[in-house]
């Protein structure tokens, strides 16, 4: 009784030295965390372009056929004729693609937000990983989107991550954009329970859409 009582006092202490350590490291490290929130402009070196309507964009330079052609190809011809009462950007699903030939976990964001954050999948520790974000934009162009999301466990934030997405123009189907490759923590001390906070946000700082998930890490996917 002694030796189980002793094993899982010892499991308690190397769970709180493992999150006195990363507590530790961000307050020492704090500058070379990914890009913070309030720093995204300068960081990403993004200056963000004056705003026009689609309208006044496919009114400029009419007598210019090649910039013409142009515009066309990457706006379309036909004019965007989506509900006025829904959202210009919609974010319909995140999906994290495997690097080990496994099925893609996607997340669908059009329903109920807060069930999401009762749903927890598993991550193998040390895997790559891409983020793919699916969107669709309905109206107007969009400019200088922006993924943000906060890793924590524990109530105490591990990482920070700032993607540029770009600018977008409107389109009947959905649009997607790939982050750059990922790697899971790895290690004993590094499994268990995450929490992760997700957002789109655009040039005005104006929200497209914030939501939570969370994974368990694992040594294994069979564990």
């Amino acid at each position: 009784m002694l030796g189980l009582d002793v094993c899982e006092f010892g499991g308690q202490v190397l769970e709180l030295l493992w999150l006195t350590m990363c507590y530790r490291g961000l307050l020492s490290d704090k500058k070379n965390l990914c890009i913070a929130e309030e720093e995204d402009d300068r960081n990403l070196n993004y200056v963000a372009p004056a705003q026009r309507s689609l309208e006044e964009i496919h009114r400029l330079d009419q007598e210019d056929e090649s910039l013409v052609k142009y515009k066309q190809t990457l706006l379309g011809t036909a004019a965007m004729t989506a509900d006025p009462n829904v959202a210009n950007v919609q974010v319909t699903r995140l999906t994290l693609l495997l690097d080990d030939a496994r099925e893609p976990i996607t997340l669908d964001l059009t329903g109920d937000l807060d069930a999401l954050k009762e749903k927890t999948f598993t991550l193998k520790e040390g895997m790559m990983f891409k983020l793919k974000i699916h969107f669709k934009v309905n109206r107007e162009i969009v400019a200088g989107l922006r993924y943000h999301h906060v890793l924590s466990r524990k109530e105490i934030t591990v990482d920070k991550v700032t993607h540029m997405v770009g600018s977008y123009g409107p389109k009947p189907e959905e649009q997607e954009f790939i982050c750059p490759v990922d790697e899971a923590p790895k290690g004993m001390m590094s499994r268990g329970n995450y929490q992760v906070k997700s957002r789109l946000v655009d040039d005005d700082k104006n929200v497209c859409l914030e939501w939570e998930w969370n994974f368990d890490l694992k040594k294994d996917w069979d564990e």
